[in-house]
């Protein structure tokens, strides 16, 4: 897993954009002023930032609208600046499509996310399956403004489109027995090519504890900035669990199950000694192999630019802290 995003000539552009629109409109921009006189060297730059990206598996601006209303949950909204568009569908973790952070950029249009069903089943009351039209209607659409903190040590800050994952939990109204709730992603080789790789045992799958799941910051994303989820970011829906890493935000959900005991997770299964059940951000466990104590900002990672430091819980301590209480978080990492 790579470390640190390497500074690359195309930072400085999407670092100024933050929406599709602006993005389509300043990419265009470069490219009717690379090509004059006065431009001759822009042009070059140009074209390496066009190479350096690839073409985006949707372009920007062009996928459906999703808005969302102002979120009023607590903590929803982070005042950070928006991490750009481009930087945010072009630099992903997505192993299904590659392991490179430009490849599931280039290659998830293979992706099909309609038509799409989700199973809920396990230990509840109501087991159902729901197509995405039905998805999208249980329950209204907020926006919210999170940070995304990866354990490779680089940070976003992204607005989502979607609701807490508590109203599909509700829904299905697990019994008492049920601890732990489990999503499975999609593993279709023929939509996924990176499946053959190995990377892990797929199909990928992530879980929260019961209480964590019911957080209402715990979200179920259908959307980005106000469009329904580009494919290289899990379309067409996902979690988003703003105080973990962002490994523990399943992409592409196929099924959640809800069981009694902890399941073992993709990357807990792959590395135990590196990636814990619980995963949440704490600056003060750092990964057997590198520092958590900072982070790289993407968009803010110039060569001269220095790290944030990292915050605990991602920040997000006021809010779910006292999920933890009396726990040891050194030990369960």
């Amino acid at each position: 897993m790579p470390l640190i995003r390497t500074p690359g000539p195309h930072d400085p552009l999407p670092s100024e954009i933050t929406s599709p629109e602006l993005y389509h409109s300043r990419r265009a921009w470069l490219q009717r002023t690379a090509v004059g006189a006065a431009g001759l060297g822009l042009a070059s730059w140009a074209q390496r930032e066009a190479f350096a990206q690839g073409m985006p598996a949707t372009p920007p601006g062009k996928l459906a609208k999703l808005p969302g209303a102002r979120s009023g949950v607590a903590g929803a909204l982070v005042n950070d600046k928006l991490t750009a568009y481009g930087d945010v569908t072009t630099y992903n973790n997505f192993y299904e499509f590659g392991t490179d952070k430009s490849d599931p950029n280039r290659n998830a249009a293979s992706l099909k996310p309609r038509p799409w069903t989700v199973s809920i089943e396990g230990m509840v009351a109501k087991p159902f399956t729901l197509d995405l039209d039905a998805l999208l209607k249980l329950a209204p659409m907020e926006e919210r403004v999170y940070r995304l903190r990866c354990v490779e040590g680089w940070s976003m800050v992204i607005p989502w489109v979607g609701y807490s994952l508590s109203e599909i939990i509700k829904k299905a109204q697990p019994l008492g027995s049920a601890k732990f709730v489990e999503f499975t992603s999609l593993a279709d080789p023929k939509q996924m090519p990176a499946l053959r790789a190995g990377v892990l045992d797929w199909p990928y799958v992530e879980a929260l504890r019961m209480d964590e799941a019911m957080h209402p910051l715990a979200m179920m994303v259908f959307g980005l900035y106000g469009e329904v989820l580009p494919n290289q970011n899990g379309a067409p829906l996902r979690l988003a669990v703003p105080w973990k890493y962002g490994f523990k935000s399943a992409k592409s959900i196929v099924k959640i199950r809800f069981v009694d005991k902890a399941p073992t997770t993709s990357w807990e299964g792959s590395a135990p000694s590196e990636y814990g059940f619980y995963s949440n951000v704490n600056p003060q466990v750092d990964h057997p192999r590198w520092s958590q104590a900072t982070e790289r900002r993407i968009g803010e990672d110039g060569l001269f630019a220095k790290k944030r430091a990292t915050l605990m819980f991602n920040g997000y301590e006021s809010q779910v802290a006292s999920l933890y209480a009396g726990m040891d978080l050194k030990k369960n990492f």
